[in-house]
């Protein structure tokens, strides 16, 4: 029985990934979406950043992905330095419930 199940899992799995392809296959082909960034008003980084989309979504997404952890990082060392400057020490921290 477990086996049953699991093909019908895997069957239902497949069927919901091939709908969408299946749904765009019954109308007229569409035109192809082009994404790109307005940075007609934009100046400096801001503008770097929107050129760098325009160019190359491949080189935007891993510029993307390299980024938020190391800004993510350098927020978190600025919030402990910053709490440790006012006198929070959340290194030795003892629970105050016990």
């Amino acid at each position: 029985m477990k086996k049953v199940r699991g093909l019908f899992f895997t069957v239902l799995a497949a069927c919901l990934t091939l709908l969408p392809s299946l749904a765009a296959a019954a109308g007229g082909s569409a035109p192809p979406i082009t994404l790109v960034s307005d940075t007609r008003k934009l100046s400096g980084l801001m503008l770097w950043w929107g050129n760098i989309y325009n160019d190359s979504h491949m080189e935007f997404t891993i510029l993307t992905c390299v980024m938020i952890p190391l800004v993510g990082c350098a927020l978190g060392f600025a919030a402990d330095f910053a709490l440790s400057a006012i006198g929070l020490d959340l290194k030795k921290r003892e629970l105050a419930e016990h």
